[in-house]
């Protein structure tokens, strides 16, 4: 067994999407790679309304999925497909674009006005980007949640893990999304698939991530040449880019430890990414937004232009 090291610890950033919704970016845009199949994770937990209730009103993906997970609040959602629900907390929605869907996504928070959750975007393979849009929405209760000896509580939303396979299936690059709550003080290693990349997110609690040479704190923002001061550990809102191996170890804080831990196969193709829109070449993303403007890029049979 060899033990992945931490190759980069990056601090969520601040950003504002859709019609004014607040929100923190661990990664997305720009050049995406080392993370590759995975291509962005926004992290939307507020507790003020005003700052997430405008939401997300329509509009259009092409050649994604993407991966919406809430912890607290609702998310209700529509699209041109005529689909409509909300996913409430602890509840996954798992949605293909493939060859395009136009949608909307508009939080809502709970009684305490509290919103809640991640929204995680997963590449398709150049042979699948046309696909058929689909909808795989899991309830909190379907979700299988595994408790080791220790204490550490798993909950498996997609892939295998200790034996125990999640409920969203059928997706390209072989993903595992695990929602890991690692208890005070316990050191625990975690397996992941040699091949894919994998990368965490710490959003409750505090630990250290652990070198493939001993145990490393894990800082929380980008460390400048001339600082030479030690690294803290990684906490809320920090996110872990792994090396290869074919596992991860995390030394909980004594507030315990709770972060996605999230794999996937490279797709190792190009990248042409605009906005919500993203193919493997310029002309494929020209193309994309043409039939935007002609009203000709829904193709799902059933699918009405909004």
């Amino acid at each position: 067994m060899s033990l992945r090291p931490v190759k980069r610890m990056i601090q969520a950033k601040p950003t504002i999407e859709g019609a004014g919704v607040h929100l923190r970016r661990a990664f997305g845009f720009g050049n995406t790679s080392e993370f590759d199949p995975f291509l962005l994770l926004d992290d939307f937990r507020n507790d003020v309304p005003e700052d997430y209730l405008a939401g997300f009103p329509w509009h259009p993906h092409r050649g994604i999925e993407t991966i919406t997970y809430v912890l607290a609040g609702t998310v209700e959602h529509g699209d041109s497909m005529g689909n409509h629900g909300a996913i409430g907390a602890g509840d996954i929605q798992w949605m293909t674009a493939g060859s395009g869907i136009v949608h909307q996504e508009m939080p809502k928070g709970d009684q305490s006005g509290r919103m809640h959750g991640f929204q995680l975007w997963a590449n398709l393979p150049a042979s699948l980007k046309m696909t058929a849009p689909r909808y795989q929405e899991v309830k909190a209760a379907d979700i299988p949640a595994i408790t080791d000896d220790d204490g550490t509580h798993v909950r498996v939303v997609c892939g295998k893990f200790w034996g125990t396979k999640g409920p969203v299936d059928g997706i390209a690059a072989d993903p595992t999304y695990l929602d890991v709550s690692v208890p005070p003080g316990q050191r625990k290693t975690l397996p992941v698939e040699t091949t894919h990349h994998s990368f965490a997110y710490v959003f409750s609690g505090d630990g250290k991530f652990c070198n493939a040479s001993g145990p490393l704190d894990v800082p929380t923002e980008s460390v400048g040449w001339l600082d030479t001061k030690p690294p803290a550990e990684a906490d809320n809102r920090s996110l872990i880019l792994f090396d290869r191996g074919d596992e991860v170890e995390v030394h909980a804080g004594e507030d315990g430890i709770r972060f996605l831990l999230c794999s996937g196969q490279p797709l190792k193709e190009p990248v042409a990414w605009y906005g919500p829109i993203v193919m493997n070449t310029q002309a494929q993303l020209r193309q994309a937004f043409e039939e935007l403007e002609k009203g000709t890029f829904l193709k799902a049979k059933g699918a009405g232009q909004k």
